[in-house]
């Protein structure tokens, strides 16, 4: 199908949802809004015309360098129909402490991704059946993928003891 026949499938259906919408390179991207989230991802998979069936990949963008205004981050899901192979992305506008409902319930593959995106950057996915750090230590302190987190880590410029690896 069309990119341009998918986008007037889903502005038909939901035409409130869709805040802004870019045909980059072939691939389309539709950016969502908050409130028919859910509804416009359920959409995207049960729709026997969509059927975008296979999500390839949930990926977080801090935006905090490049805008100064809110929201600061995007949340970007990546899926593919694997009946036309359509692709698609779905961007959805986060602010710093705003939940953003799982679509785990919808795709599984969503499980282990929200779990990532949760533990780099800090956003959490209500609703999530485990929602814990994945790549991280448990009592790790903050998300090594946001643009303002230490990349020399916090104590960079301080003495260590390279046997036991504390601080002097």
């Amino acid at each position: 199908m069309e990119n341009v026949k998918i986008l007037e499938r889903i502005k038909a259906e939901f035409p409130e949802a869709v805040i802004a919408d870019q045909d980059c390179c072939g691939d389309l991207q539709v950016t969502l809004s908050q409130d028919a989230f859910i509804e416009v991802m359920q959409f995207l998979h049960d729709d026997e015309q969509l059927a975008f069936d296979l999500l390839i990949d949930i990926l977080a963008i801090d935006n905090s360098a490049r805008r100064r205004k809110p929201p600061r981050f995007e949340v970007v899901y990546v899926m593919i129909s694997m009946d036309s192979f359509d692709r698609l992305l779905v961007k959805l506008p986060v602010a710093e402490d705003e939940d953003v409902p799982t679509v785990a319930g919808i795709w599984q593959a969503a499980d282990w991704a929200e779990r990532e995106v949760f533990d780099m950057m800090g956003i959490r996915f209500a609703g999530h059946p485990d929602l814990r750090r994945i790549l991280m230590w448990d009592d790790f302190e903050g998300y090594p993928q946001r643009k303002d987190f230490p990349l020399e880590g916090k104590d960079f410029d301080e003495t260590w003891d390279p046997d036991t690896i504390e601080v002097l």
